[in-house]
Order: C-alpha cells, then structure tokens, then sequence
C-alpha cells in the first residue's frame, strides 16, 4: 500500500512537472509568432448554414472573417481606422487549451486578395490564462508584434492603417488607456488594389490552419471612417460578413453611422 501511495504521488509530480507554466506557454507563444507563424488572411467564403438559425441574417458568410466590409471598385480608400475596447477572451462552451482571436482594420483582402494592409490585437486564452498581441502586417507577409507595447482586457485602442502608395503605408496603434502608441512604415509591398476598407474580428491562421475560436464576447469598432480621395466615409451600409464554421454560425454582427459591432453567438 504504501509502495503503491508512492508510486501514485511520483506520477502525479511528474504529470504536474511536465505541464507548461503560464510563462512557458507565453515563451512558446512568443516563439511561434517571432518565426512568422501568425498569419491574418483574405476572406474565405463559406456555404453559410447548414440548418437555419436566428442570427443568419446577412448576405455573406466567411469561415475567418466576421465584420463589415466597404467595397470600391475605384479603387479609392487610403486610410482606414477605428477604436475598440479588448475583451477577456473565454474558452467556447465544452473547449478547453489554446483559443485565440484577432480584432483589426485593414484595407484590402475581400474583393481584392493580392495584399492586405492592417492592425490589430489577438486575444488569446490557453490554460485558464488570458494573453494579448498587438500586431502589423502587410499580407502575404505574415504578421509581426509590436514590440514594448501592452495590451490588457479592457484598454482602449485606435487602430489606423494608411496606404502612401499602392506599395507602401503605415499601420498605428494608440492604447488611449495607456497612452502609449506604435507605428510601422512599409515600403516596396506586393501592390494594394486599395478595393477594400474593413473592420474585422478574424479567425487568423496559424501553423498551416485556423486556430481554435475564443469567445470573444463582442468586439465594438467606434468612430470607425475610411478615407478616400473624395472625403471620408464610414461603415454605414457596409456589407455585412459572419463567421460560419461547419455549418454553424460563430457571430452575430451588425453595423450603423461610426460603428461596427461583432458578437460572439457560438457554442
């Protein structure tokens, strides 16, 4: 008995041993993205539902994006921006380990796929732990930290995008609660069609598929405008876009004057 006792405790040392600290997860975290492995992508269009349900109302479904999407065939909007508080990301109902989501501005991806420029900031819960990214990226590249710029649930934050050229730009984030900001400038980029100015929440890839959906509460983008030659425009009677992912709908979104709201509705 108290051979087996022993036994019995050694394996449980070594089970709790083997298991990753939180600081060993944000080490791996950490990891991943410095070798590029996060990557936001061009709308993937879905089938939409398989059954109906109440919040599949929308014209449009994608299996990653779920926002609103302004469309130009002239190709015309330079800036894009929108401010949003961070949300405590959850695991969804019966899920369990690494979960993550990403809310960002970004000009391109929907009509036109060849380029995208955007900010943003993932929202990451793994083991009970909540972790936040602040991150650029001008797609195909994959996406990069800031560095030296905090993030918590709850902080308030700007996100702007700008197109100098169809080749060059920058992306901004002001933590309005910190009052810390960022920027990075690009230059001699795969050419924008400057098509598509959007406000996203994202299942974004990350080695080689999607990664598991937090539930991210809901994502609100105020004061939300895209510049273009002519003046400013905002995302009243954007379209629309859901998430759908086997056959079910993930979000509930909806946009109105300056603002774009996206809900987290699935399981």
């Amino acid at each position: 008995m108290i051979f087996a006792a022993l036994v019995c405790q050694v394996l449980v040392a070594t089970a709790a041993f083997a298991l990753p600290s939180s600081r060993e997860r944000l080490a791996q975290r950490i990891a991943r993205r410095a070798a590029g492995a996060h990557q936001s992508l061009p709308k993937q269009l879905s089938s939409g539902p398989t059954t109906a349900v109440s919040n599949a109302t929308n014209a449009e479904f994608s299996s990653n994006w779920s926002g609103a999407v302004l469309v130009s065939g002239s190709g015309t909007y330079r800036t894009v921006t929108g401010t949003f508080t961070v949300p405590t990301p959850k695991e969804p109902s019966g899920g369990s380990g690494f979960h993550s989501s990403s809310a960002w501005v970004g000009i391109d991806g929907d009509t036109c796929g060849t380029a995208i420029l955007q900010t943003g900031v993932d929202f990451t819960v793994s083991g009970g732990s909540v972790s936040f990214d602040a991150w650029y990226e001008w797609f195909p590249a994959a996406a990069f930290d800031f560095s030296g710029f905090a993030v918590h649930a709850g902080d308030s934050i700007t996100a702007t995008v700008t197109a100098t050229s169809k080749t060059g730009g920058t992306a901004t984030l002001i933590n309005h609660t910190t009052g810390k900001q960022v920027s990075h400038s690009f230059s001699g980029q795969p050419s924008l069609c400057q098509e598509n100015a959007e406000w996203i929440v994202e299942d974004f890839e990350e080695g080689g598929g999607l990664v598991p959906l937090s539930n991210f509460g809901t994502v609100t983008f105020t004061g939300a405008s895209a510049g273009t030659s002519s003046g400013t425009v905002t995302p009243s009677g954007a379209t629309i876009i859901d998430m759908e992912q086997n056959g079910r709908v993930l979000t509930s979104v909806s946009a109105s004057g300056s603002s774009v709201t996206v809900t987290y509705t699935g399981p």
